[in-house]
């Protein structure tokens, strides 16, 4: 059943909770959380509620458990490219919804410049994800995240560097800006 850019698929997720022993527990919590924040996201959109941190930490949690995901079977070491693919897959597979290389509008007095500014990735039009693979985040890689948050007018954005050994530990960086700052929790 397709819902508003969300794909759901109730005989996926368990009626019962799994005991901490069976094999795949961690795989049911995973399930469980994601079907979660669906029934969270569909409520945003379909009541027009409004973003909290708790939805953007939830939506955060979740593509970081992509990206990890992704490292785990690829390792480090490969072209971005290579990882922009996969994520986009892990995400379709989990049921967000996102925008690939998404072209940044930059208005300059009025007027919408055409440039060639593109994120990533913009899950569920709310959280910009800049993917990376390089040995060392700089801070123009920092900037361009920032820079990308402010133009979508969006109050956290995700960088992911699959270039390290452990994703959640090294790879991933939260940033937020001063809208974040108003938001109910």
């Amino acid at each position: 059943m397709i819902l508003f850019g969300f794909s759901i698929f109730i005989d996926k997720f368990p009626k019962f909770k799994p005991h901490k022993k069976h094999k795949k527990y961690k795989h049911h919590i995973r399930i469980m959380k994601t079907y979660e924040l669906f029934i969270t996201l569909i409520k945003f959109k379909t009541h027009n509620m409004i973003i909290t941190k708790t939805i953007l930490k939830e939506l955060v949690y979740q593509v970081n458990g992509a990206a990890i995901e992704v490292h785990k079977a690829l390792g480090p070491g490969l072209l971005e490219s290579v990882y922009h693919k996969c994520m986009k897959k892990e995400l379709q597979y989990l049921g967000i919804s996102f925008q690939s290389e998404l072209s940044v509008p930059v208005y300059y007095k009025g007027l919408e410049i055409d440039t060639e500014l593109r994120c990533d990735l913009f899950v569920e039009n709310i959280l910009p994800v800049e993917l990376k693979a390089v040995e060392y985040i700089l801070p123009v890689h920092e900037a361009l995240i920032i820079t990308y948050m402010k133009l979508l007018n969006v109050s956290k954005g995700l960088m992911i560097n699959f270039s390290v050994k452990h994703i959640f530990k090294e790879g991933q960086r939260t940033f937020v800006n001063e809208i974040y700052r108003d938001l109910p929790e």
